[in-house]
């Protein structure tokens, strides 16, 4: 996102949202690899600040008839633009990290937590308690959480949901379709045991 004008990015997410009939889920996340962004003309030191304002800009032009925003990266007049997202009030914006600022930027400005387990010294249903816990102190509901390259068993799934986790995103790795194939379908086994 950190590399994308927010305009054409948020149309593009609401026509994906319409052509999905709302199932759009809007990943997001500051980066990692700094060389990249420089590239792309985003500076590492100021790309939260960035983000952050992309992330409301975007809100706006999916929330109001004209919308305008203006910040110290973004700044527009009045536009319009459809089409307007189906999901309402727009699709769910998911940030995704772990660093020591993630939940307060989950809290400020995402409807959802993706952490991927196992990069954190603070065991992870820690971290879920301390974002629901700020998200109640902000006036917020309580924030769902997605798990990014979840371990496909049984077990690390039950200690998922027991630590209130919502969703597990499995990885499948870049392999010819005939080993894909097996892992797909016991993941879809696994799936339908937990759905």
């Amino acid at each position: 996102m950190i590399e994308r004008d927010p305009i054409v990015l948020a149309k593009e997410v609401a026509s994906l949202d319409l052509l999905s009939g709302g199932r759009f889920l809007f990943g997001i996340g500051g980066g990692w690899n700094l060389e990249e962004m420089e590239n792309h003309g985003t500076n590492p030191e100021s790309r939260w600040k960035l983000l952050r304002e992309r992330v409301l800009a975007m809100k706006a032009i999916w929330t109001q008839e004209a919308a305008e925003f203006h910040g110290d990266f973004v700044d527009f007049g009045p536009i319009w633009s459809w089409p307007k997202p189906v999901q309402q009030p727009h699709p769910p914006v998911i940030v995704g990290g772990d660093g020591a600022h993630t939940l307060q930027r989950v809290v400020e400005y995402g409807d959802e937590w993706m952490p991927i387990p196992g990069r954190s010294r603070v065991p992870l249903d820690e971290k879920i308690a301390r974002l629901q816990e700020m998200a109640q102190a902000r006036g917020r509901g309580r924030i769902p959480i997605t798990i990014f390259g979840a371990r496909g068993d049984d077990a690390a799934i039950e200690r998922y949901v027991a630590h209130g986790v919502d969703r597990c995103l499995l990885i499948v790795p870049p392999v010819p379709r005939e080993q894909a194939l097996p892992i797909i379908q016991r993941y879809a086994e696994l799936v339908r045991r937990f759905d």
